[in-house]
């Protein structure tokens, strides 16, 4: 059974996601995995405004907080039953808690 695995990371820390990307690279380089990527998305930046004063009193200064959501996409391609050890392998991957992981499974024919 041939199947895509695509594997969605996001977080705040570049860095996290970048090292998670890593070990699941190695995983398919020790298996024998074709992989695809990790393929960078745009970064998503969250930009609040907050005032400074708060009674409302003198000029109007702001505070502008920020927040980046990086994004990287990996597609594996599984073909057979030794590819499932890979697919549990990434399932055990100690993930940061700054970094979170989508996993969707795709059947191709």
């Amino acid at each position: 059974m041939a199947g895509v695995t695509i594997i969605k990371l996001t977080g705040e820390n570049h860095r996290d996601v970048d090292y998670v990307c890593d070990q699941i690279k190695a995983i398919c380089d020790q298996g024998g995995i074709d992989l695809r990527g990790p393929i960078p998305l745009p970064t998503r930046r969250l930009v609040v405004p907050c005032r400074k004063s708060p009674d409302g009193e003198g000029c109007e200064t702001f505070d502008h907080w920020e927040m980046r959501v990086h994004k990287r996409l990996l597609e594996m391609k599984l073909s057979t039953g030794k590819d499932e050890t890979a697919l549990r392998k990434v399932a055990s991957i100690p993930i940061p808690d700054t970094v979170s992981i989508e996993l969707s499974l795709r059947h191709a024919n």
